[in-house]
């Protein structure tokens, strides 16, 4: 069984903790490392109390980066929290520092792991989670729009009185205000979505998408039990080498950035399925997706740099 690091213990961080400590027999430990770690310790000592009741029990403690020397995965949650008001891309230069610094404590143990990262805007993060490591591209792996597919699948089934997994359609691109829907590929069942759902019903679909976390946010502060939930079943995806496909952010080659797109989840981390067939208005929602990703990018890179 493998060992977790877990990076981060605000509401994300420890939503997935308890998805994870209650619900897999695929991890023996998990460690929580938090610049509060008297937080880290109280949250271990909340979570590992459970543990009579968890159908395979899972070592819980707080630590330390010298923890990740022997690790499988390290999930990166560390971050700032994104504001009413505020977008994704306004925490960028704030949540870069954090990379930044649990990259370069990283780069001083011996991990060879995977990294997952949540810490928005996302798409930015895995971008440099990567540059500042080095690792391989397939070994950095963003949570990308597997949240916003999920709320999708949730809407869909909603209007249509269906189960989600009955639907089968993406949210790709940016996790923003970018992210798309190629609906040209989705299908309920193996029906063509279009026998459903008229233009009207798609676009308010698409824009319920964009801007639930916004809603969220206005309503409770922020967001945790859906990402939580996503970010369990990617790592045990990895660990149990699934080949499941989900929506991560993944790197692409030929825009030479990260976001999210169907890749296969293995336990080397995650690979691109094959170009998929958009029309031309999706191929142009990509584009602009792309773009909006690389300006932050751009403007990270200037700030370091001046």
């Amino acid at each position: 069984m493998a060992k977790v690091i877990l990076v981060g213990c605000g509401n994300v961080g420890m939503a997935f903790a308890y998805a994870l400590a209650t619900s897999t027999s695929s991890v023996r430990e998990l460690v929580l490392i938090d610049t509060n770690h008297a937080k880290a310790e109280g949250d271990a000592l909340d979570l590992g109390h459970a543990a009579v009741y968890n159908s395979s029990p899972i070592k819980v403690r707080a630590g330390g980066y010298s923890e990740c020397d022997n690790a499988d995965i390290i999930c990166i949650c560390a971050g700032a929290n994104q504001l009413p008001g505020q977008t994704r891309a306004d925490l960028v230069n704030t949540n870069y520092k954090i990379m930044h610094s649990i990259v370069s404590n990283v780069a001083k143990t011996k991990f060879r792991g995977i990294y997952v990262v949540a810490t928005n805007p996302v798409d930015v993060m895995t971008f440099f989670v990567q540059k500042l490591s080095g690792f391989a591209h397939k070994r950095v792996v963003g949570s990308g729009t597997t949240l916003d597919t999920a709320r999708l699948r949730f809407l869909v089934g909603e209007e249509l009185g269906i189960h989600p997994r009955g639907v089968h359609a993406y949210v790709l691109g940016e996790h923003g205000d970018t992210a798309f829907i190629p609906w040209s590929l989705a299908y309920v069942g193996i029906s063509k979505i279009d026998m459903y759902l008229n233009d009207d019903k798609r676009a308010r679909i698409l824009w319920d998408v964009r801007n639930s976390a916004y809603d969220i946010i206005n309503k409770k502060g922020s967001t945790y039990y859906g990402i939580g939930i996503c970010l369990r079943d990617l790592v045990v995806a990895i660990l149990e080498d699934q080949k499941v496909i989900r929506t991560v952010s993944c790197y692409d080659k030929q825009s030479d950035t990260y976001f999210g797109m169907p890749a296969v989840l293995s336990k080397g981390g995650a690979t691109l399925t094959k170009c998929l067939e958009f029309n031309q208005q999706e191929r142009d929602a990509l584009a602009k997706s792309i773009d909006a990703i690389k300006k932050i990018i751009y403007t990270v890179d200037a700030t370091i740099h001046r």
